[in-house]
């Protein structure tokens, strides 16, 4: 079994221990750092390449949030899985707005984020059910002033079957480098094929196609 590998960064000391202690408990995680603000994990990040950076949103000095768009271009190949005590909508919608592939509260650690960091790392995209709500009536209603859910309009039917195949993986978190080796494309097209895509769509940012994704039922379980 490949070991998941992971970083940690948050600037309290007692919970990175007790993180750690949790992780070092599963066979299948292996912490690999740890980092007390932004600044040291976009370091340790791009020494470590870690496959999931677990990262809190306020810290002392560089915070999460500013530290998440910096780690998405040093360290593309990492999922960001941001661990919060903040349940609050707009840190959660900003946190997917710049590249987070999870956002799971620390109140539910000892209960969910295990299963957080492997779905990351499979390349899902893991929300805290307390934040789902908010990703689907805060992003795009659920239902129009007709009664109509977006979803269940015939916008995805007009896609190509490349463009629903570049869609969902880039919903599930995938680089445009990673969607084209793994069908085969280069970079260029899979971006055509992605921006195409969420034209038709008319979606104008990746937090409102996961939103979308989620509608749909595309995500997976």
């Amino acid at each position: 079994m490949a070991e998941i590998r992971v970083l940690i960064a948050d600037d309290h000391a007692v919970l990175r221990a007790g993180l750690r202690a949790l992780l070092d408990r599963q066979p299948d995680i292996l912490v690999i750092g740890e980092a007390t603000d932004g600044l040291e994990a976009i370091g340790l990040a791009a020494d470590l390449k870690p496959d999931v950076i677990l990262l809190d949103l306020t810290m002392s000095g560089l915070g999460g949030l500013d530290a998440l768009p910096v780690l998405r271009k040093t360290a593309p190949d990492s999922r960001v899985l941001v661990l919060t005590m903040h349940e609050d909508e707009l840190y959660f919608r900003q946190a997917l707005k710049v590249g987070a592939s999870g956002y799971i509260l620390k109140k539910a650690a000892d209960t969910e984020l295990i299963s957080a960091i492997r779905a990351v790392a499979r390349g899902e995209v893991y929300i805290h059910s307390a934040m789902t709500r908010s990703l689907l009536d805060g992003m795009i209603p659920a239902v129009d002033s007709l009664g109509n859910n977006p979803a269940d309009s015939d916008d995805w039917d007009t896609l190509s079957e490349r463009e629903r195949e570049v869609l969902r993986l880039v919903a599930l978190g995938h680089t445009s480098a990673e969607i084209a080796q793994q069908i085969a494309l280069s970079v260029k097209t899979v971006e055509t094929y992605r921006s195409r895509g969420m034209e038709k769509l008319g979606l104008r940012s990746r937090a409102a196609l996961v939103k979308y994704a989620l509608l749909r039922g595309l995500l997976g379980d």
